[in-house]
C-alpha cells in the first residue's frame, strides 16, 4: 500500500476505538460506506484484533485498513496477521521498526523536531503530530513546516471539523480524527448511533473535499 499517496488523495483518517467490538465493526463499515476510505482500528479498543479481522473479511483484500496504537513488535505482527495493511503508532517505538520489517507502511506519532527526525530515520512514511491540539494546533504545524517543508504531517488529537480545515490549510497532508467523528457509535448502540456517525462523516468529507488533494 502507498500510504502517503492515499493520505494525499483522501486527507482524512478515521480512528475507531471502543468497548463494544460489534459496534466498533459497524462503525468501521459505516464509515467506509459513507466514503471515508482510510480507517484505523486502535488496539486500545476491546477485541480490536477481531474487529480488524472481521473488517478485513467484510471489505475484501484490496480496501485500506489500518491498526492504531501499535507499540511493540508483537502488536505489529498481530495486526499484520489480522489483516491490517498500514500501522499507526503514538510514538517512535518498537512497533515502527517491526512494521517496517513486515513491509507495512507506518504513520508514526511525534511531537518534537527530534522525534520527527527519529521517526523518518526509523522508516515512517508519514508522521502523526500527537497530541496536536495540546501542542499548539495549526500554529504549531506552521512552525514545524518551516524547518521540515517536505515532511508529510498528519495532526491527530482534538481535531474537529473546523480544526481539520485549519490544519489542511496550514499544510497538513491529512488529519486523523477520533471522537469528533466517531462519537459514541463505536462504544454502544446508544447516543446518536449510526445516523449521527453518517452525518458527521459527511461533514468531515465536505471539509476535506473543499480543501482538495495535496498538490505535492
Amino acid at each position: 500500500m502507498d500510504l502517503p499517496a492515499a493520505l494525499r488523495a483522501h486527507r482524512l483518517v478515521a480512528i475507531v476505538r471502543g468497548d463494544d467490538p460489534d459496534a466498533a465493526l459497524r462503525t468501521v463499515l459505516t464509515l467506509i460506506e459513507e466514503g471515508v476510505v482510510l480507517v484505523e482500528v486502535s488496539l486500545t479498543g476491546r477485541d480490536a484484533l477481531d474487529v480488524i479481522a472481521q473488517a478485513r473479511a467484510a471489505l475484501g483484500p484490496d480496501a485500506p485498513l489500518g491498526a492504531g496504537t501499535v507499540l511493540t513488535a508483537d502488536d505489529a505482527h498481530a495486526v499484520h496477521r489480522a489483516g491490517a495493511d498500514f500501522v499507526v503508532t503514538p510514538a517512535v517505538c518498537e512497533g515502527v521498526d517491526a512494521a517496517r520489517d513486515l513491509r507495512l507502511p507506518v504513520l508514526a506519532g511525534v511531537l518534537t523536531p527530534t522525534e520527527i527526525l527519529a521517526a523518518l530515520r526509523a522508516g515512517a512514511c508519514a508522521v502523526k503530530i500527537f497530541p496536536a491540539a495540546q501542542a499548539g494546533g495549526p500554529a504549531y504545524l506552521r512552525a514545524l513546516k518551516g524547518p521540515f517543508p517536505d515532511v508529510p504531517f498528519v495532526p491527530v488529537g482534538g481535531v474537529d471539523a473546523e480544526a481539520a480545515a485549519a490544519y489542511l490549510d496550514a499544510g497538513a497532508l491529512a488529519v486523523g480524527v477520533g471522537s469528533p467523528l466517531v462519537g459514541t457509535a463505536a462504544d454502544s448502540a446508544g447516543g446518536d448511533g449510526l445516523d449521527g456517525l453518517r452525518s458527521r462523516a459527511r461533514t468531515f468529507l465536505d471539509v476535506v473535499r473543499a480543501v482538495g488533494q495535496d498538490p505535492a
